[in-house]
């Protein structure tokens, strides 16, 4: 396995301390996620910590009658399986390889052991943990509040920052199912983006062609979510990421077509 000190591909492993890096090299596995691969069953405590390093993992909270939605995608930015930091289970928290890829692999227990060692990665850990919960709350407050149209834009622009510039393999059910909505209502969405030109829709695949543009149908809460991660944990520069212009909040797909009885 190449040298984590060498090739991270973990911005939060790259960003741990260099003494806390070299302790954890030895354990650190490298293993291929296929797509919808289950990391986390709700209601259980992880084993494993997962470090995605290519792979992309949705993280969604279901009821017991297993309804729900997604309440966070996790890419080369973070950790899937925080709870075991603090020796808890799950909850009703279920995580699953939205996108296949690597990721580097190690026990909870040896995560907590080094934590409880290292101050300077606990106080990383929970500001991690800190940006997960107000990823949380902004997307239970956009899924109330905003329409099905801006959800879907900031869905995609979540996916076009952990893979830029690549194609989705995602159906229309499985995106209604990220979020808690119907799938007539996203392909009606996405139909109207194809006709604008922002993305490109294919037999169960999706390609963002004008981020600016998808920037601008989204609402405010895909540009609160950047600016609270990149305060907590800031990233390398990418200019394949947010273009940091203002966001039109109450543009909506539907102003952008002719209304014909």
């Amino acid at each position: 396995m190449p040298h984590i000190l060498v090739h991270p591909h973990n911005h939060l492993l790259a960003a741990l301390p260099a003494d806390v890096q070299q302790g954890l090299a030895a354990d650190l596995k490298l293993v291929h996620l296929p797509q919808g691969t289950v990391l986390q069953e709700g209601g259980q405590p992880p084993s494993k910590v997962y470090f995605p390093a290519g792979a992309i993992v949705s993280l969604s909270c279901q009821t017991a009658g297993g309804d729900g939605a997604e309440i966070s995608q996790i890419g080369s930015e973070g950790l899937v399986g925080i709870a075991a930091l603090m020796a808890d289970d799950s909850g009703p928290t279920v995580a699953f390889v939205q996108s296949a890829g690597y990721a580097y692999s190690v026990s909870g227990q040896r995560l907590r052991d080094e934590a409880g060692r290292n101050s300077a990665m606990l106080t990383l850990m929970l500001r991690y943990t800190h940006r997960l919960l107000l990823q949380t709350a902004q997307m239970a407050v956009c899924n109330r509040h905003h329409s099905i149209d801006q959800q879907l834009c900031r869905w995609l622009l979540g996916f076009d920052d952990h893979r830029p510039g690549q194609t989705l393999a995602v159906t229309h059910e499985q995106i209604a199912t990220r979020l808690g909505v119907r799938r007539e209502n996203i392909s009606r969405a996405t139909l109207k983006l194809h006709k604008l030109g922002v993305i490109r829709c294919g037999r169960s695949e999706i390609k963002v062609l004008d981020r600016r543009q998808l920037e601008r149908l989204s609402c405010e809460c895909y540009g609160a979510i950047r600016k609270a991660s990149e305060r907590l944990l800031p990233l390398p520069a990418s200019p394949a990421r947010w273009s940091g212009q203002p966001l039109i909040a109450a543009t909506r797909l539907s102003d952008c077509f002719e209304v014909r009885a």
